[in-house]
């Protein structure tokens, strides 16, 4: 496999997660224009969410490891398999995505460019939802490398389509997507008063899975 440097992995990033963000805010716009049916809105938010990730991680994992989350970028920081100071740079560049993915979304569905939401996402529960959704993602991704890495960007979609259904927040899982949906008053928005008690749920529970994960995947020593 060819080596990538660094720019390239960055712009990767950037690129992967502006797709993303594009695709779980338009696809939201646009259920909202065909149905007022909320369940349908979710399925049809959920369904593009799950696909998109398959097509990226595959065609970008190559390059930059399609982590397209700050969460996951610090989990393989902490591992030590991405430098501190690359690290860095790739949150900073999923923050600049998600947000330039925010824009692109609203200028096909003729939007303001940026328009704070008013979704209101807090509470216990809420942010429980986002530690769990984030655990489970951290964990399919630890358990997926570790067992058939050819299957990661299909479990990971197929994960995240479940957790849009089985979590109360959806599953945002992700701080910088999340940075991003605060942007946007359409149905994937969060209000930005929300927004540091996702994050930090998000955060707290990736690194719970690390620490799971850790142990769970750690081979017995032989005998």
């Amino acid at each position: 496999m060819p080596e990538y440097g660094g720019p390239r992995r960055v712009v990767a990033e950037a690129l992967g997660t502006a797709l993303l963000v594009a695709t779980v805010v338009g696809s939201g716009i646009m259920a909202e224009t065909l149905t007022r049916d909320t369940a349908v809105v979710l399925l049809a938010n959920a369904l593009p969410t799950g696909a998109i990730l398959v097509v990226l991680i595959t065609i970008l994992g190559p390059i930059s490891g399609a982590h397209f989350n700050p969460a996951v970028t610090l989990v393989f920081a902490a591992l030590r398999q991405l430098p501190a100071s690359m690290a860095v740079v790739y949150v900073a560049a999923q923050l600049a995505g998600g947000l330039l993915g925010t824009i692109v979304a609203h200028m096909m569905f003729e939007r303001a460019l940026l328009e704070p939401s008013g979704h209101v996402r807090t509470g216990a529960s809420q942010w429980f939802s986002e530690g769990v959704a984030t655990f489970g993602l951290v964990a399919v991704i630890l358990a997926g490398l570790r067992f058939e890495r050819t299957a990661v960007a299909w479990l990971v979609g197929l994960y995240i389509m479940a957790a849009y259904w089985f979590t109360a927040s959806t599953s945002f899982a992700n701080p910088a997507v999340a940075v991003a949906r605060s942007l946007t008053d359409s149905f994937s928005g969060i209000r930005p008063l929300d927004l540091p008690g996702f994050v930090a749920a998000e955060l707290i529970g990736a690194f719970v899975a690390l620490a799971a994960m850790r142990w769970l995947l750690r081979e017995a020593p032989e005998t």
